[in-house]
């Protein structure tokens, strides 16, 4: 192994690609035990790690909420998706996810990584059922007069929203509330949002500053919010009930969908909160 920052001659660099500092892309398909991750990637997850050891478990938390959450939205007659900050591809990925409730499911992913759509040619077999659109989330306006998601996505019929572990890298300068009202309000009445996002309640001072530490040196920096501030990125929505008896409200990842929500509401979970909600 190399130096941090440093490639091995045999490990081909996708065109700008940036290999000398952490993406929040690699780093969780690192957590999640994938291998689209280079040598920096790994370095800082594992002295994130030291001061955090529940990271994997937050990401297969956040992983497993968002394919419970699509499935339960296609389960409602939604036929197509939009999957904002997808990350890169892994085993079941959303489009795969919906095809155990809706065979024909239209999927548009967007991602901002270049690594997310050197690796998704491959998954991406066929343009009528998936696409990946490489976007800043922060351009709502250039993202929704997309070519390509107005071929997926039907405007005039409702569709599922799934923003999931990454508004925590928009800064409040960009205004994140006012970018997700904008994305839902250029949806059909019916559709649902599906949002999942760091938060730093009830977590140790010192995991906290390590966290921001090592998203110093990433390409994008952390901003971890409070339930108050996920709950505002559902305004005007109808907050969907997790699990059974809880009553619509935002929980934590490992809750929402779960057939024992206190089981897994574990230590990793609790580093995300998330919902879902139907726009009236």
């Amino acid at each position: 192994m190399g130096e941090a920052g440093q490639v091995p001659e045999d490990v081909d660099v996708p065109e700008g690609v940036d290999v000398t500092r952490p993406t929040p892309a690699r780093l969780y398909d690192y957590y999640l035990g994938g291998t689209s991750n280079f040598e920096v990637d790994r370095i800082a997850a594992e002295q994130m790690r030291l001061q955090m050891p529940e990271l994997s478990d937050m990401a297969w938390a956040n992983r497993g909420f968002h394919q419970r959450a699509a499935r339960w939205i296609a389960r409602r007659g939604v036929r197509q998706f939009i999957d904002i900050g997808s990350g890169l591809p892994t085993a079941s990925n959303t489009h795969q996810a919906l095809l155990e409730v809706i065979p024909d499911a239209r999927v548009v992913y967007v991602d901002l990584d270049p690594m997310v759509a050197a690796h998704a040619d491959g998954l991406l077999t066929s343009r009528d059922s998936a696409r990946l659109i490489t976007a800043d989330l922060r351009d709502p306006g250039a993202l929704l007069a997309s070519s390509d998601l107005r071929a997926m996505i039907d405007f005039a019929e409702p569709a599922g929203l799934l923003i999931t572990a990454v508004l925590h890298f928009v800064a409040d300068a960009s205004d994140p509330w006012g970018l997700v009202a904008r994305y839902v309000d250029a949806l059909a009445p019916g559709s649902y949002l599906a949002l999942s996002h760091g938060t730093a309640d009830k977590l140790p001072p010192a995991m906290v500053r390590a966290a921001h530490e090592m998203f110093a040196r990433a390409t994008e920096q952390l901003y971890p919010r409070s339930l108050a501030e996920v709950e505002r990125f559902f305004a005007g929505l109808e907050l969907a009930e997790p699990y059974q008896g809880a009553g619509p409200m935002i929980c934590h990842t490992g809750e929402w969908g779960a057939e024992d929500p206190a089981t897994a509401d574990s230590d990793g979970s609790r580093i995300m909160y998330c919902g879902v909600a139907r726009r009236p």
